[in-house]
């Protein structure tokens, strides 16, 4: 791992502006070269790796996106570039992203966007221990990834957030594998939700023999049985306000009790808590302890909705489909109008639903190619999509956008707008392609 502080590149003129960014930067441990001109700039981007580059506009020597495109054209890898200018305008804005550029602020910048988006730049910059995406290939999914490096060598509490079945497990993991590659410490998770408060406490606590009815023998709970290691708290939303007390007072002074014990337990764990829900509001409306909201919101990590970063959907599912190729010697792969009706689907379960979908697909089809309707139709129509022909390749084509617009039209009801909008064409259009496709629409629209 690269413990080297990030590198920042602010390329401004004006000193009022460059110095006090470039002290901020400072302040927020970033290490930050400042340059005035747009020569300097060509120089010192050609000596020096950076992690992020912050340019102006207006620069005495030459116009901010002009060397943008000098930068361009050489054979140097650039850092993502953020612009800032006085004088904006949508059009420059644009052009320099057509161009390449990450972002394009105005001035007067807003400091803690400004920080947000350099963070999320930098910690993208560097690659994970292994040097491959282990959560997903999105910006939001990377962001998070960049981060456990540094997460993991520190025993702060974490509080993973987002809909259920995004994958808060799978990050805590990740996680405690950063911090213990070797897979030497405990990775111990319950779910608080699925619990009785009762049997919760003592899952949480462990018991002594004879504590209660059928407690026959001493046993530890997931605290100690996590000692050395990690404690996934599930859904911790779900707690008591009573088992929320029990939890801060084990969570602040690292100890518990078991049920019907004395001798308190001292332990040693990396706390990660998970939930769906919004604490914050929660801790308003006094359903949640801010006491304890406080102790598990050290380090806060939101996981998007998968309907919110579709990069991650083709990558993800090529990844549970090579995950049953190996448990079951049976290979599977994604026709292309699959992948698109994938893209299309909202996935409300997020991606348990995107593998219950895939597990589904193999079970019921025989098809080593998954077309749409294994996936979202009935799999076990042995022409799940058109198949190819002797013939024509225009033919073959020809069948692939018939059934496309029968899978958008059937999507959308049979309504001609909604239908057109979606597939990107006019009505006037559509209704061209269904009268040569032979295609049969509803009257009256």
């Amino acid at each position: 791992m690269n413990d080297s502080p990030f590198r920042i590149c602010l390329i401004e003129d004006d000193e009022i502006m460059g110095e006090a960014l470039s002290d901020r930067f400072l302040l927020e441990d970033f290490e930050c070269d400042w340059v005035k001109s747009g020569q300097a700039a060509l120089a010192a981007l050609a000596a020096k790796d950076y992690d992020v580059a912050i340019c102006d506009i207006q620069l005495p020597d030459i116009n901010g996106e002009d060397l943008y495109v000098q930068l361009k054209n050489s054979a140097k890898t650039l850092p993502p570039f953020v612009f800032t200018t006085g004088y904006g305008t949508v059009d420059r804005a644009v052009r320099l992203l057509k161009l390449g550029a990450y972002d394009y602020l105005t001035k007067p910048l807003d400091i803690h966007a400004l920080l947000d988006t350099i963070r999320s730049l930098c910690l993208r910059s560097r690659p994970t221990l292994s040097g491959e995406q282990t959560l997903g290939i999105s910006s939001a999914m990377r962001a998070i990834e960049g981060l456990l490096p540094r997460l993991a060598e520190t025993p702060a509490s974490v509080l993973i957030s987002g809909e259920s079945g995004v994958g808060k497990e799978r990050l805590a993991r990740a996680l405690h594998q950063q911090g213990d590659p070797g897979g030497q410490t405990p990775f111990i998770a319950v779910n608080c939700g699925a619990l009785s408060e009762g049997l919760l406490e003592a899952e949480l606590f462990g018991h002594v023999k004879g504590a209660f009815t059928g407690a026959v023998r001493d046993r530890k709970g997931v605290f100690e049985l996590a000692d050395g290691g990690t404690l996934f708290l599930d859904e911790i939303g779900e707690t008591s306000p009573a088992m929320q007390v029990k939890l801060l007072r084990a969570i602040q002074e690292r100890q518990i009790v078991r049920v019907g014990g004395e001798t308190p337990i001292s332990l040693n764990i990396r706390l990660v808590c998970a939930t769906n829900q919004d604490l914050k509001k929660m801790v308003e409306t006094g359903k949640f302890r801010e006491d304890l909201y406080y102790r598990i919101h050290v380090v806060h990590l939101h996981i998007p909705p998968l309907r919110e970063r579709k990069e991650d959907i083709l990558w993800l599912a090529k990844r549970l489909l090579d995950e049953w190729a190996s448990l079951h010697s049976d290979p599977r792969t994604l026709h292309p109008l699959a992948e698109i009706a994938l893209l299309d689907h909202p996935w409300p379960g997020n991606i348990r639903e995107l593998k219950h979908c895939l597990e589904r697909a193999c079970v019921l089809t025989q098809q080593s190619v998954l077309g749409s309707d294994a996936l979202f139709g009935d799999a076990t129509s042995p022409h799940a999509e058109p198949a190819p022909v002797n013939g024509m390749l225009t033919d073959y084509l020809q069948a692939c956008e018939k059934k496309y617009i029968e899978d958008t039209l059937r999507a959308n009801t049979g309504r001609i707008t909604e239908t057109a909008t979606q597939l990107g064409i006019s009505r006037k259009n559509l209704w061209e392609k269904m009268k040569k496709l032979q295609i049969p629409g509803k009257s009256g629209q």
